[in-house]
C-alpha cells in the first residue's frame, strides 16, 4: 500500500484516537481491543516496507556506478556461460567463446581495479567483492579463468585474444577438409561397395589425413619447447578435433598409414631376430672344435718318460 493509501487512512486514525481517549475501545463481549484504525495503519506501514522501502534501503548501499558494473558483469557472465555450455560437445570452447571470455574478464577488471593511489581501493570492489562470505562475483571469475586455463585456449589464440592464431586456423581448415573428404567418399562408396568396406575413403583421403596428422605433430612439438612434459598440451579444440579424426580413420574406417621407414625397420628387426641363431651356432662350433683337440696330461707324459729311461738302462 503506497503513500496515497496512508493519506486516506490518516483521518480515520485521528478520529479513532480522539474517540478512544486512552487508545483502547470496548468490544461487544466486554473486552478491550485496539482501534481498527491503528491496525489498518500498521498494516499499511508493513505493506509499504515490504514492497518498496526495504528494497530501496538495500539498493541504497550500492552506488549507481557499482550497480551498473554489477549488471554489466552479470550480463557478460550469462553470455559466457551459455557459450561454454553450447560449445561443450564437440569441443569448440576456444574458437567460439574467446570474445565472451574477454568481455567478462574486462567487466571484472573494471570492478576490481584500483583507483587513485594503490592504498585506496575501488569502493565498488569493497561492496561487490568483499562484502559477504560467499563472494559470488569472485567465484564466477575464478571459475571462468580456471576453465580457460584447463582448456589451454591461450595456445590457440593470438597474444591479445583478438582471434585464432595462424597455425590454429590452418589446422582447423585441414580438419574441415578431412571431414569433407570422409563424407564425400563415404557417400560415393555406399553405392558401389558392400557395407563395412571403406577402402575408397582410405585411398582418397590418405593425403589429407597425413597433412592433418603432420600439422598436429608439428604444433605439439612447438608447444613442448620450454615447457615440461606434463604442461605440453594444445588447446582443447585442437586436441578434440584430432582425436575425432583419428578415431574415424583407425576405428571406423580401419585405415592405416603406410610408414615411410619400413625398410630400415624390417632390416633392424631381422638382424635382432637373427642374433640368437648366430650366437647358438657359434657356441656349437666352438665347443665341437674343443672336443677334437686332445691334450696328453702331464702326469702321463712324465710316466712315459720314466719307462723309456728304464728301458734304456736295461
Amino acid at each position: 500500500m503506497g503513500p496515497a493509501a496512508l493519506l486516506l487512512l490518516l483521518p480515520g486514525a485521528l478520529l479513532g484516537l480522539c474517540s478512544a481517549g486512552s487508545g483502547w475501545e470496548e468490544s461487544a463481549s466486554g473486552g478491550r481491543r485496539r482501534p481498527l484504525s491503528w491496525e489498518l495503519l500498521e498494516a499499511a506501514d508493513l505493506a509499504s516496507l515490504g514492497s518498496g522501502l526495504a528494497g530501496d534501503l538495500l539498493d541504497a548501499q550500492l552506488e549507481p556506478e557499482c550497480r551498473e558494473l554489477l549488471a554489466a558483469f552479470a550480463n557478460s557472465s550469462a553470455t559466457l556461460t551459455g557459450c561454454l555450455a553450447r560449445s561443450a560437445r564437440p569441443v569448440r570452447l576456444c574458437q567460439n567463446c574467446y570474445r565472451q571470455f574477454r568481455d567478462a574478464t574486462e567487466q571484472y577488471e573494471k570492478i576490481a581495479r584500483v583507483v587513485g593511489n594503490a592504498t585506496k581501493s575501488n569502493p565498488c570492489a569493497k561492496s561487490l567483492l568483499m562484502s559477504d562470505r560467499l563472494q559470488i562475483v569472485v567465484v564466477l571469475d575464478k571459475f571462468f579463468n580456471d576453465t580457460w586455463q584447463k582448456a589451454n585456449c591461450a595456445s590457440c589464440l593470438k597474444n591479445n585474444s583478438e582471434g585464432l592464431s595462424n597455425s590454429t586456423e590452418m589446422f582447423l581448415a585441414l580438419f574441415n577438409e578431412s571431414l569433407a573428404c570422409f563424407e564425400h567418399n563415404l557417400q560415393r562408396q555406399e553405392d558401389n561397395a558392400p557395407p563395412g568396406n571403406y577402402t575408397e575413403v582410405c585411398k582418397k583421403c590418405n593425403v589429407t589425413y597425413e597433412k592433418l596428422n603432420a600439422m598436429y605433430n608439428a604444433m605439439q612439438e612447438s608447444e613442448k619447447k620450454g615447457e615440461s612434459e606434463e604442461q605440453a598440451h594444445l588447446c582443447i579444440d585442437v586436441e578434440d578435433a584430432m582425436n575425432i579424426t583419428r578415431r574415424l580413420w583407425s576405428m571406423t574406417f580401419n585405415c592405416s598409414v603406410p610408414c615411410s621407414d619400413t625398410v630400415p625397420v624390417i632390416a633392424v628387426s631381422s638382424f635382432i631376430l637373427f642374433l640368437p641363431v648366430v650366437f647358438y651356432l657359434s657356441s656349437f662350433l666352438h665347443s665341437k672344435q674343443k672336443k677334437r683337440i686332445l691334450f696328453l696330461p702331464k702326469r702321463i707324459q712324465s710316466n712315459a718318460n720314466f719307462v723309456n729311461i728304464q728301458d734304456k738302462c736295461n
